[in-house]
């Protein structure tokens, strides 16, 4: 901890995901760090700990701009040097993603692939997408052999174990020093670090009251435990109202979602939305059938207007850092490290670079 004389060069309200990973950064580059959080180091009410984590800018390419691609394409290339700066170990992978769809969604994977090629087409450093027949898809994932007749395989993408990585984090802030303080709620307004200090505010929704443009998108991932099956990298289903994804973690667990709704309603996961995520995990795979429901989440993602993050510079040496939606850990550290450019710089060409909107 930091001695009590000593004031804070620093100040981080919110410490999901984003908070966490800048909280860290700024202590290992030496600043004093005090961190603020509603709740506690579990991150429970986090829309971070609710995620499946994948690392995946051309697939998410189907539904977002160039711009988060691009911030995705940064961050991937970041994530291994951020885990290597932890103490403890996080689950890490980068095998790439597979694409599946059934013969009745033939011509939305045409459309999928067709938005790939496009973007792979702006974007010529992202590797393109590769188009599996059968035989190649039973060589890749020997699991689903005479499963799927074609599907499309994407290099180099990845994913992480979100609950370690969260774990990780609050545990390095312990080791580096940071001042924690769990279980407290502060607005900016409520804080004076001095007029010398930086003070982020990383609360995803908890900032709306600051920043109305905010609102949340429901989100519904189920968590279960299916040793039976065996998936060697993050499978997406072509389905006709979301992208459907199954994440495989380590010792049996699987991680699928997701659902998106516009409604900032936490209740418990619907049925509906239950019954289609497994349904489909099920028909790629029979085993889902016998695997044990671990969780069911839900939880707001904390989303702007145009669906992109954004930077906010509030006043001097206040800046608001927000609308990272459901690309959370895609773009996080893209989001980090033009956030870091901003506070030493007082611009980030790195942001110019990838489209990041830095608002003053």
């Amino acid at each position: 901890m930091n001695p009590s004389h000593q004031k804070p060069d620093a100040v981080v309200l919110g410490a999901g995901l984003m908070g966490r990973l800048l909280a860290c950064t700024l202590a290992q580059r030496g600043h004093r760090v005090e961190v603020i959080d509603a709740g506690g180091p579990e991150a429970a009410h986090a829309a971070a700990r609710v995620a499946a984590a994948m690392l995946a800018p051309l697939a998410e390419s189907a539904v977002t701009e160039l711009n988060v691609v691009r911030m995705g394409q940064h961050a991937l290339a970041r994530w291994p040097q951020l885990l290597a700066a932890l103490e403890r170990p996080v689950f890490f992978q980068q095998s790439g993603t597979l694409v599946l769809w059934h013969r009745q969604d033939a011509a939305e994977a045409e459309r999928f692939a067709g938005q790939l090629a496009r973007t792979s087409a702006a974007l010529p450093s992202l590797p393109q997408a590769q188009r599996l027949d059968g035989a190649a898809l039973t060589a890749l994932e020997p699991a689903l052999a005479h499963r799927f007749a074609q599907g499309l395989y994407l290099p180099d993408e990845g994913q992480l174990d979100n609950r370690e990585l969260l774990a990780a984090l609050a545990h390095q802030m312990q080791v580096l020093g940071v001042t924690l303080r769990w279980h407290t709620a502060r607005t900016p307004a409520e804080v004076d670090p001095g007029p010398d200090a930086w003070l982020f505010d990383c609360r995803g929704l908890g900032a709306q009251p600051q920043w109305p443009a905010l609102r949340g998108v429901r989100g519904e991932v189920a968590r279960i435990h299916a040793p039976g099956v065996s998936l060697s990298r993050p499978t997406r289903l072509v389905h006709p109202r979301y992208p459907l994804y199954i994440a495989p973690k380590q010792d049996g667990l699987f991680v699928i979602g997701a659902t998106e709704i516009e409604s900032d309603d936490l209740s418990p996961a619907s049925v509906r939305s239950t019954l289609e995520l497994l349904s489909a995990a099920y028909t790629v795979h029979p085993g889902f059938g016998e695997a044990r429901i671990v969780e069911l989440g839900v939880q707001l993602r904390p989303t702007l207007p145009d669906n992109l993050p954004a930077l906010h510079l509030t006043g001097p040496r206040r800046m608001a850092i927000n609308g990272l939606y459901r690309h959370g850990f895609m773009i996080a550290p893209a989001v980090l490290d033009a956030a870091l450019e901003v506070m030493e710089q007082d611009h980030s060409p790195l942001a110019d670079a990838l489209g990041l909107a830095v608002i003053r």
